[in-house]
């Protein structure tokens, strides 16, 4: 058989009489589509059912709402004009079924249904305008985004999503906006309609219409649910959420987010800090051993320190530094934002004053024993610490 048309073929097929033309493309207007999107409900109906959609209290309410509307578009001369070539399964003119003897005053009437679903055919509301039904190219972007189900492995999904947030939490990682029909790879992961979404799997390339090529992807859900869908389908989602963001990687997959040395393609950010005060202040002497002072520096901690007699944020003490923490490609003030947070309810009140007169109130003190604060770093470092809060009764770090 050959490959394609040639013109030899052309001229048989004219001299047997066969219009080789192609169809001119149909252009409808938009109530034109209404009403046939419309149409196209009630015959997926039938075809699902099996049986022409019927009026009457014991039926559905979008049954009901189909007859009805089956019953106006049969009245219509120019609908029934409309829609006569494409109804393939007769339903124009497929005789009516009986309706069922109705209970008076139990149920809504066709009219009461009509007006319930937004449509008053006393104030000249018309059926055919089909203000309550989609366009065909609504219903078919819809189609495109599959059905989510429920992901059935999501415990090995689970902890991926945890670290994400904890990530965004520390500024390991960002959020940016999501640059139209942007490249979509495995592993990658967005925020879509407020969920975290994680592209687990990638299928093969295929060519769809118009030439472009598309992917079959397998998608988790943060809400523990997951679809199959197309790349295509997803960078359509992407580009109508206004308020998408891509999930940025974490740098510091080249590297560790804490440690005594970094890796050759480590970026140094800072160190974590924890201090104890020198201070000769009756309550400070007393429970020197767990007051401390938490912070995050991106500077050599030990020249911060140097004055820190003469500054009122260290107590107007020297200190000593009693643990460091490395930071490898992290965001410094989320980090310390973050570990305040933590240890807020045993943030040390205490009031000084400085050199001037002036009142104080130091912020990063807290009454935690170092113990406590190394157990934080390190959830911090495994991803785990939204699972924990402190406990300063107990003086511990405890299971949320």
């Amino acid at each position: 058989m050959p490959e394609q048309i040639t013109d030899a073929d052309l001229e048989l097929l004219a001299e047997l009489g066969i219009d080789t033309a192609p169809a001119p493309a149909v252009k409808r207007s938009p109530r034109e589509e209404r009403i046939i999107a419309g149409f196209e409900e009630i015959e997926r109906f039938v075809e699902e059912q099996g049986h022409l959609p019927q009026h009457g209290e014991d039926c559905d309410i979008f049954e009901r709402l189909y007859a009805v509307r089956l019953d106006r578009l049969r009245e219509s001369a120019e609908c029934r004009e409309l829609l006569q070539p494409l109804d393939t399964q007769g339903l124009l003119d497929a005789a009516t079924n009986p309706t069922p003897a109705a209970e008076p005053d139990t149920e809504l009437d066709d009219e009461a249904l009509l007006a319930s679903l937004g449509i008053d055919l006393d104030t000249g509301d018309d059926i055919t305008q089909l203000t309550h039904v989609r366009s065909r190219q609504e219903i078919k972007a819809a189609e495109e985004i599959a059905q989510r189900t429920p992901c059935k492995d999501f415990k090995q999904f689970q902890p991926v999503f945890q670290q994400v947030q904890q990530d965004l939490d520390t500024g390991v990682r960002q959020t940016v906006k999501y640059q139209d029909d942007a490249a979509i790879n495995q592993g990658d992961l967005f925020v879509l309609d407020g969920q975290k979404v994680l592209v687990a799997d990638l299928g093969a390339e295929f060519i769809a219409d118009y030439g472009r090529p598309n992917r079959e992807l397998r998608v988790i859900y943060d809400n523990g649910t997951e679809s199959d869908l197309l790349l295509r389908s997803l960078q359509r989602a992407l580009n109508k959420d206004k308020t998408s963001r891509r999930i940025t990687r974490p740098e510091s997959e080249y590297g560790p987010l804490f440690g005594s040395t970094a890796a050759e393609d480590d970026v140094q950010t800072g160190t974590i800090y924890v201090l104890r005060s020198q201070s000769d202040d009756p309550f400070i002497a007393q429970h020197r051993t767990i007051i401390h002072k938490i912070g995050v520096t991106g500077s050599d901690v030990k020249k911060r320190v140097a004055n820190a007699k003469k500054d009122p944020t260290y107590l107007l003490a020297d200190v000593d530094i009693v643990a460091e923490f490395k930071l490898m490609n992290i965001n410094r003030t989320k980090l310390e934002h973050l570990l305040h947070k933590f240890f807020d309810p045993a943030r040390l009140d205490v009031e000084l004053q400085d050199r001037f007169g002036i009142p104080v109130k130091p912020k990063e003190w807290f009454f935690v024993p170092l113990g406590a604060i190394k157990e934080a770093v390190a959830k911090i470092q495994d991803g785990t610490l939204d699972q924990f809060r402190y406990d300063p009764g107990k003086a511990e770090v405890v299971r949320s």
